[in-house]
């Protein structure tokens, strides 16, 4: 398995560098979850890392690998999207008729 040392941005991981094992297209993968045990024996706490590009070239404006950085809502986020799908609402919407009068 090939492996990549990625840098990690905000949170309690800041500025740490950490090999990641890169998929089969040669990309780590989108989220990275890190699971830190609790003190008190109880469930662990995960901290969600989501993959943005590290930067680009200046002259072909080509991409110049991977970073990750902190999602402190830790969604869920990611999954296929197809076409077809509608997006999960995130508020419920009211109806209102306006045909008062």
């Amino acid at each position: 398995m090939k492996s990549e040392d990625t840098p990690f941005e905000g949170g309690p991981m800041d500025g740490r560098v950490l090999p990641v094992l890169l998929g089969m297209t040669g990309q780590p993968p989108k989220t990275y979850r890190i699971p830190v045990p609790d003190a008190a024996g109880g469930p662990p706490t995960v901290l969600v890392y989501r993959r943005v590009p590290r930067g680009h070239s200046k002259r072909l404006g080509l991409q110049q690998g991977w970073k990750y950085t902190y999602d402190p809502a830790g969604g869920a986020g990611g999954g296929p999207r197809w076409p077809w799908s509608k997006p999960e609402p995130t508020t419920p919407e009211k109806r209102r008729d306006d045909t008062e009068g």
